[in-house]
């Protein structure tokens, strides 16, 4: 039986003001709020609600034949909660229907994956936490920023725990090869992969109200027809979408919150189950290995990262930032972690782009500057502020193979403190065990147990050591 991955993503940065170099120095605040509650405000009441409205009905007419799956950044989160928080409430009412898995994902749509292998694991860990908190659901997939995969970042992932992840079904990686399939990790055989039906996906984002293509209009039908069409040992169609094309670039008035409703009737007519991304993955078996040495995405014609990493502008800005990477990993200042991450969101290097032609006329669309280089002078103003701050607390003249000593030396005693306090409890535990035998020995004559005195006497190191590594603590702080 064939089967379809109905994916939406709902991704919002936090926006930054313009920021003069003037400001540096003088103003540590750097976003512009009116234009993220504008924005935020606006697309998720003609947008994510009703497309969410819409699932919750779907659920109640066709039950848990309905199966899709949302990736939600944590910025997206934090700012629905402030401006639009019906929207979260909607997609708690919906999560707790189980027709929707959440994915995992950055926090912050980050490009940590292809800089920094460490703040990449954290910041899945902190996104992670926060969709355990908002919505009591715990991921089991991951959705990398943008889609972004290769071999190395197939280890992270594993390495992480995850089932499997989604990533592009591009041509020059596949050849011959068809995207509606379960494959593996070439790197990480344990780690399956699902791949995009580009085709498809564009035919609803792209094509769906363009009356010079050839197939408009578009409807629910005809597109389940062409699926089901399709070889009939193909597994699984995914198709990702942002949630924004619901309502936002498609408005209500073209259909398209009909189309979605109608989708799971004429799945089920014509016999193709509904999945989510780990479903897919426990059904059905991979196929083949893929092995994908070079990062691959689903932005741009190229498929790669040159969306984000293609000229100078971008790869400065990206390497100035990464640059305190280790610093920020000691930091505890809450204001200073929270611009860490903000200013880690893959949107501000977008905007940089110097692409022409289709991926230009992108790029350009959703820029809030007038140039790319207007974006690079705001954000390195920006930038250079937040690295005044950083190097209050961790001076410049600090190398980083002594920030990494010390890190080092941090993690080591926290392994060692860990390790201190198992014995502790192994301690204790054993001496509640021994203290019912003590009348039973004194009535057989034997003499006072020693067990107890020798335990007490190797609990005084411990205490001992402890209390040696608290100024180194208090060091590194």
């Amino acid at each position: 039986m064939k089967s379809i991955c109905l994916i939406f993503q709902i991704h919002q940065p936090y926006r930054l003001k313009r920021y003069r170099f003037f400001d540096i120095g003088r103003d540590h605040y750097y976003y512009d709020d009116f234009a993220n509650d504008e924005i935020v405000s606006r697309i998720g009441r003609n947008s994510y609600l009703p497309t969410l409205q819409t699932l919750r009905a779907m659920h109640g007419q066709y039950g848990d034949r309905l199966r899709v799956a949302i990736s939600i950044t944590g910025t997206a989160i934090e700012q629905l909660q402030q401006y639009v928080p019906e929207v979260i409430e909607e997609l708690k009412a919906l999560v707790a229907t189980g027709s929707v898995e959440l994915l995992s994902g950055t926090y912050s749509h980050s490009l940590a994956s292809v800089q920094d292998p460490d703040e990449f694991r954290r910041q899945v860990d902190e996104h992670d936490a926060l969709i355990k908190e908002v919505f009591g659901y715990e991921p089991r997939f991951l959705e990398n920023t943008e889609l972004i995969y290769d071999d190395d970042i197939a280890l992270q992932i594993a390495a992480m725990g995850f089932k499997g992840t989604l990533t592009d079904g591009a041509k020059h990686v596949l050849g011959w090869r068809s995207p509606d399939y379960v494959y593996a990790s070439a790197a990480a055989p344990g780690l399956s992969l699902l791949l995009t039906n580009d085709k498809l996906s564009a035919d609803i984002t792209r094509n769906f109200n363009n009356p010079a293509w050839d197939q408009y209009p578009l409807t629910a039908d005809k597109f389940m027809g062409w699926i089901k069409a399709m070889p009939e040992d193909e597994q699984v169609v995914n198709l990702l979408m942002s949630m924004e094309t619901f309502g936002e670039f498609l408005p209500a008035g073209t259909g398209i919150f009909n189309f979605l409703q109608a989708l799971p009737r004429f799945a089920q007519e014509m016999g193709i189950d509904m999945l989510t991304p780990s479903e897919a993955v426990e059904r059905f078996m991979p196929v083949a290995e893929l092995a994908i040495p070079y990062p691959l995405s689903w932005a741009d014609e190229a498929r790669d990262i040159s969306a984000w990493k293609g000229n100078e502008l971008q790869n400065s800005a990206l390497d100035k930032l990464y640059s305190v990477a280790e610093r920020m990993s000691m930091v505890t200042d809450r204001r200073l972690r929270q611009d860490w991450k903000y200013l880690q969101n893959s949107d501000h290097f977008y905007y940089m782009s110097t692409k022409q032609l289709a991926d230009g006329a992108s790029h350009a669309l959703f820029s809030p500057y007038d140039s790319p280089y207007a974006a690079y002078i705001n954000y390195m103003n920006v930038l250079s502020d937040f690295l005044v701050r950083v190097s209050e607390q961790f001076p410049a003249s600090i190398e980083n193979e002594e920030l990494n000593s010390l890190l080092l030396t941090i993690r080591n005693q926290a392994k060692e403190i860990e390790a201190l306090r198992k014995e502790v409890v192994s301690i204790r535990t054993n001496e509640r065990e021994a203290e019912p035998d003590l009348p039973e020995e004194d009535a057989m004559g034997a003499e006072a147990p020693s067990k107890p005195v020798k335990k007490a006497a190797t609990r005084k190191p411990t205490a001992k050591k402890a209390t040696v590594r608290k100024p180194a603590t208090k060091k590194t702080k």
